[in-house]
């Protein structure tokens, strides 16, 4: 059992019979004498998928899921879904298409990965903060560039397009930030 104050982001509470994680956690003090401090929530139902917000009463108490995190890695991908294996049992698990195709342009085979398991079956899937990836096609460099705000277009080797310094070129590492898919060095 968590009480309100156990509350912070990323931690797994469950909601409705489902694991969900807290996104963000917002405490209100209320003005009135007597009133109780409300703590309002942002979570994210790990089987569905949706975003919902709660309020609950400072000292409410709510049940912990059976959630585990796994060290898994990523094997290939299978048409449109993402096949995972768990490093701790070597048990495979299927994304399907609708929320691997979200994670595939950050992932390579055997990418390390953190898995969610709920109740024996994989529910989420935690990428990396950065993953390192190879510039597949890019503009030519242009000369006397520098690390300015100029930027230019990149696809990356998974099919990924992001804004990258004008000095890359086709065949370089670069590390990429996993939250927001922007570019962050050379790797």
């Amino acid at each position: 059992m968590f009480t309100t104050s156990d509350f912070k982001k990323g931690l797994v509470i469950q909601q409705e019979n489902a694991p969900c994680l807290i996104l963000d956690v917002t405490v209100q003090s209320p003005t009135a004498r007597g009133a109780n401090t409300m703590v309002k929530t942002k979570y994210r139902n790990l089987i569905t998928g949706q975003v919902l917000e709660k309020t609950f009463r400072s000292g409410d108490k709510v049940d912990e899921a059976d959630f585990e995190r796994h060290k898994g890695q990523f094997l290939y991908a299978d048409g449109g879904r993402g096949v995972f294996m768990d490093l701790e049992t070597y048990e495979q698990f299927e994304m399907e298409e609708g929320e691997f195709e979200a994670l595939s342009p950050y992932l390579l085979e055997g990418t390390e990965v953190v898995l969610g398991i709920f109740e024996g079956r994989m529910v989420n899937v935690e990428l990396p903060m950065t993953v390192e990836l190879t510039v597949a096609e890019t503009a030519p460099a242009l000369k006397n560039a520098t690390a300015t705000a100029e930027t230019k277009e990149a696809i990356l080797e998974t099919g990924l397009k992001v804004k990258v310094p004008p000095y890359l070129e086709s065949g370089e590492k670069v590390k990429i930030d996993t939250r927001d898919g922007r570019f962050i060095s050379r790797a």
